[in-house]
């Protein structure tokens, strides 16, 4: 009998990327509620989506053998909840918790790794006098303890740039807010939590360098990496990450570091029988390795570049701990030594779509760099502001998969790419 496996929002593509994994052909792939719910919905409540899920689960006719996370808030702190109530093996509540809410995590960061963590403090934008809470000296960044990717997350470089994002922060911030302070009701909050809650921010040292992402899994105590993914330097000088690349090219000894400093909070937060994603900055010029933040989850951003390097998609590791079996990955059995996951990015202000590029036009692409895949997430008539979980300094087209031989490879051919893709955008303002 095949057993089941329910992937929350789960996509199209990914449904073809659980096809790279061993024996898929025992079990069969279920989505758990629609990407249009529990990724994309501009507004919902976190227990409403719970409790959907809980319905659909128990109106299958059939085994829930697994239940895997892919994607940010909700899903992160969702499938943790689903699987203790089914008996699947998964990370505490908590202990997901205290990497989801920024101020918390920060806060336990502080406690056993404090030689990575940037100079932080809590800020409450609808206190009196929000600024009176910044310990900080300009610039800073500001953003809430929870939120989609750069949204509502602003530099600070003085008092006047300070108030008119507490101004939007105040707009903004309840979309997410709201539901985050649901899902943190599932669990015994210490008191500081309980006075920073969801609809809170935080204020952060601002720090420079070249991106690395241990991606790895916690199964029965036992730590392990299966992959380290690297976010080189922009090819634009506005945008400061615009490609992710695996393997990484980072020193051999900053990896180390990177995955040292990611097993000792996990074992201090207590995490265990899931998956993550630990993301850093290394300061090349000063040799200084800063802490960004993990995520509690496999990243299904990294999915398709570890399918063209090893072959294999990172869902594997997530299905094997649901299944109550030790994670593994294959390696270095794909189609090229270098694999990247490029955004085509758009740097101005605002504007409707005019025109996108073709398919032949594509296809040439394709065909001129072999392995290259184009994804186009907009079309005529679109507006660009009505995209969804943009960054504030950037919005992004589509996403391109690039394959070579080598790191210099993969950028000479980004670039040839974006030359080449021809995009008309009316500005509008």
């Amino acid at each position: 009998m095949k057993r089941n496996i329910f992937v929350v929002a789960l996509e199209a593509q990914q449904r073809e990327e659980l096809k790279t994994l061993r024996h898929s052909e025992e079990f069969e792939v279920h989505s758990l509620l629609s990407v249009k719910d529990a990724v994309e919905a501009p507004s919902f409540s976190f227990d409403a989506l719970l409790n959907e899920a809980r319905r659909k689960l128990d109106a299958f006719d059939g085994s829930v053998d697994a239940i895997v996370a892919q994607w940010d808030f909700p899903t992160s702190v969702m499938v943790p909840i689903l699987c203790q109530e089914r008996g699947i093996p998964a990370p505490s509540v908590e202990s997901v918790l205290k990497c989801e809410h920024k101020y918390w995590s920060r806060l336990e960061q502080q406690k056993v790794i404090p030689e990575v963590v940037p100079e932080f403090c809590a800020v409450d934008p609808f206190a009196d006098d929000p600024l009176a809470q910044v310990t900080l000296d300009y610039p800073f960044w500001i953003k809430p303890v929870k939120a989609f990717s750069s949204h509502l997350g602003f530099k600070i470089e003085n008092e006047a740039q300070f108030h008119e994002a507490i101004k939007e922060i105040r707009e903004g911030i309840r979309q997410l807010g709201d539901p985050f302070n649901e899902a943190l009701r599932h669990v015994e909050l210490p008191p500081e939590i309980r006075q920073m809650d969801g609809n809170s921010c935080i204020a952060e040292q601002i720090v420079s360098g070249a991106q690395g992402a241990p991606e790895g899994t916690v199964f029965h105590g036992e730590f392990n990496v299966h992959g380290i993914i690297a976010q080189p330097n922009s090819v634009s000088k506005d945008i400061p990450y615009d490609r992710l690349e695996y393997p990484s090219n980072l020193p051999e000894r900053v990896h180390r570091q990177m995955i040292d400093v990611s097993r000792r909070f996990l074992e201090h937060i207590g995490y265990d029988n899931g998956c993550f994603n630990a993301e850093f900055m290394w300061d090349e010029a000063t040799d200084k390795l800063w802490l960004i933040e993990f995520n509690t989850r496999i990243s299904q951003s990294h999915s398709e570049i570890f399918i063209m390097v090893d072959g294999m998609s990172n869902h594997e590791v997530a299905v094997d701990i649901a299944f109550g079996e030790r994670p593994s990955m294959a390696n270095r059995q794909g189609i090229a030594a270098v694999a990247a996951k490029c955004y085509i990015p758009y740097e101005h202000r605002d504007g409707i779509v005019k025109r996108v590029p073709s398919e032949a036009e594509v296809q040439a692409i394709c065909e001129r760099f072999p392995g290259t895949k184009v994804r186009l997430d907009v079309e005529p008539g679109m507006r660009l502001g009505d995209l969804m979980h943009q960054d504030s300094f950037s919005y992004r087209l589509g996403t391109l998969y690039v394959a070579g031989e080598d790191h210099e490879e993969i950028e000479q051919r980004y670039k040839a790419c974006l030359e080449a893709l021809q995009f008309e955008i009316e500005p509008i303002g």
